[in-house]
């Protein structure tokens, strides 16, 4: 440190944090507070921008690459010069750059792509979540990012919901018992590490946000971005729960939810956001706003945009994920501010929070990327880690009559496989994954179904593949041993995703009878979530699995299918029976599954079911 910053409390990494917050703090203009409150998309961070307005965070959509299939060290060179920018600034703020990295570092090519959280769920697997969060940490930390919006704690009661995948199941305790990703994305803390403080580990962890705070999961009729209507103490009890979980691991960041509780936006929710988070669950870091989220407080969106601020801000929002129109954003709460309309109290606590954060993340002392971490990127051991995650989350919800179809035999002499999923990584991803909605086709590294269907079996084994079965093919059935039909949903995300009727796309029930008619068939089924089972499919096919979104590493279906390990997964929600049972409620008197709530089978037919 040169003489003439020994004053400068911040920049002495010696010091308390508080104190550096506090030396810092007391140095900044109200211009520059603000600019800390303020998260922008990098199509409009240029150079000038971050250092003349003292900006806070960038942030990219999903899809919003550098450059198509761009690598992990082009994003790092782009983050790096954000950086830059910042540094230049007068006090010299980092920012915090924000990924959504949901399922591994799904934007970047070449990334691990884990399975989506449904699928976690099913392995009931605290530990292996844990590890997925420190890989996933690597990953994001060699592409220059410092933030994961990670984990979606959404508790999701209803299938219809479009966001149900980016939940790990539908109650409480399975969801609590999978919010170990944050200690995996941010390093554990120790034992006597104070109760809602931020944490991280080091420059090998990424800070993490859990969202949506909160019950955007339980939406009346399943709307996204709707509706929760509950008693405050069911609403505690059912999706809070898990926010607990996350603070006491240090959780550095929690995103606001874009639905509404008793008819109130959560945005604009002082007490929920301010008296139940930051009071009652004593959180001490940020809370952020979800994209464009205080635009979504008036009607039509972004109307009356001074006064969204106001109420956002007040109910206790610290940063804004504007993302694009920054500067009115600054006009407006600087006016708020010297109106008296926000107080200077509200917008230190927020900057306050924000530095916080930054300090304990190691930013100041460590700003640009540890390019040494590149490597980690899609490594062989992530691949591996992906492989046991697919193993551990297949749930087995039919084996023939007596449990003796599964597993394969990979001698076979001849084997058919068919489906619109069978060789499409980007189905078998799903949403969040290169883009928001997500993409068909070979959009990443990876391996299909198909692919690990090929390695797995004997040289002697002849494998046929036709994405629709041909007549041909199926009059002469008799010349396979057995198929195996792989059908789902194409990727969406969010409100797209919102489905009334959860029938199988693309003729999915048709192929899969038309085919199981004439061979002895193994349905895999890739969702997000339960889908409905016409009662042909379930009487013609001789065995289904629900494999959810498995990600990049189809070779953990072949695994399992092919008997070198077991089935284990337990459904992480109720598989209905139709859909005018929705919502089914697993505490209602009025439970009638077609599989419960914990179902699963082993291979020999055994169930491995539980409560949860």
């Amino acid at each position: 440190m040169v003489d003439n910053e020994k004053s400068y409390v911040y920049k002495n990494r010696e010091a308390p944090v508080e104190a550096r917050v506090k030396d810092l703090l007391s140095r900044m203009t109200l211009a520059e507070k603000i600019g800390q409150m303020t998260l922008i998309e990098r199509s409009v961070a240029s150079e000038a921008v971050i250092r003349d307005f003292s900006i806070g965070s960038v942030l990219n959509r999903a899809g919003g690459w550098p450059f198509e299939d761009a690598k992990s060290s082009n994003w790092a060179d782009m983050i790096d010069g954000f950086q830059r920018s910042a540094l230049e600034s007068r006090l010299g703020i980092p920012i915090i750059y924000g990924i959504d990295a949901v399922h591994g570092n799904n934007d970047v090519y070449g990334a691990t792509i884990f399975p989506h959280n449904i699928g976690l769920g099913a392995t009931r697997d605290a530990d292996l979540v844990k590890r997925i969060g420190a890989a996933t940490a690597l990953e994001v930390r060699a592409c220059g990012a410092h933030w994961a919006f990670a984990p979606c704690v959404a508790v999701v009661k209803d299938p219809r919901w479009g966001r149900c995948y980016e939940s790990y199941g539908e109650v409480a305790q399975i969801v609590s018992e999978m919010t170990s990703l944050v200690s995996g994305l941010q390093g554990e803390p120790s034992k006597d590490h104070t109760n809602g403080y931020p944490f991280l580990a080091g420059r090998k962890n990424v800070v993490a946000c859990a969202k949506h705070f909160v019950g955007d999961g339980g939406t009346n009729k399943a709307i996204n971005e709707g509706n929760t209507i509950l008693r405050y103490e069911d609403l505690e009890r059912k999706h809070i729960a898990p926010y607990k979980k996350c603070i006491s691991q240090g959780v550095s960041t929690v995103m606001a939810s874009y639905s509404s509780w008793n008819g109130d936006k959560l945005h604009s929710h002082y007490f929920l956001l301010t008296e139940i988070l930051k009071q009652k669950l004593g959180f001490k870091g940020y809370v952020v706003s979800d994209w464009e989220g205080l635009d979504r407080l008036s009607d039509p969106p972004g109307s009356n945009y001074r006064n969204c601020v106001k109420i956002g801000i007040n109910a206790g929002i610290d940063m804004v994920m504007v993302p694009f129109k920054y500067e009115q954003f600054r006009n407006d709460l600087i006016d708020l501010v010297e109106s008296g309309e926000v107080s200077m109290a509200r917008v230190n606590d927020a900057v306050e929070r924000i530095l916080r954060v930054k300090f304990v993340a190691g930013l100041f002392e460590f700003p640009l990327t540890d390019r040494s971490l590149l490597p980690t990127v899609g490594c062989k051991e992530h691949r591996e880690l992906a492989r046991e995650a697919v193993r551990k989350s297949l749930v087995l919800l039919k084996n023939g009559r007596y449990g003796e179809f599964l597993p394969l035999n990979c001698n076979a002499e001849r084997i058919l496989v068919v489906g619109t999923h069978a060789d499409d990584l980007g189905y078998q991803c799903g949403g969040w994954t290169k883009t928001m909605y997500g993409q068909s086709g070979r959009i990443t590294d990876g391996t299909t179904l198909l692919d690990a269907i090929k390695a797995a079996v004997g040289d002697e084994t002849e494998v046929i593949y036709e994405k629709s079965p041909s007549e041909e093919t199926l009059a002469s059935g008799y010349r396979f041993s057995y198929a195996i039909v792989a059908v789902g949903e194409s990727p969406y995300a969010e409100t797209m995703g919102d489905n009334s009727e959860l029938v199988i796309p693309f003729n999915g029930s048709e192929i899969i009878t038309t085919v199981a008619e004439k061979i002895p068939t193994l349905v895999i089924l890739f969702s997000g979530r339960p889908m409905f089972l016409e009662p042909q499919v379930l009487e013609k096919a001789e065995a289904l699995v629900a494999a959810w979104l498995p990600g990049t590493e189809g070779q953990g279906i072949a695994d399992v299918i092919f008997g070198d390990y077991d089935f284990r997964g337990k459904l992480p929600a109720t598989w209905f029976k139709r859909v005018d049972q929705l919502p089914l409620d697993i505490e209602s008197n009025g439970y009638l599954p077609l599989f419960p709530l914990g179902f699963g089978l082993n291979g020999d037919s055994v169930e491995n079911s539980d409560t949860v």
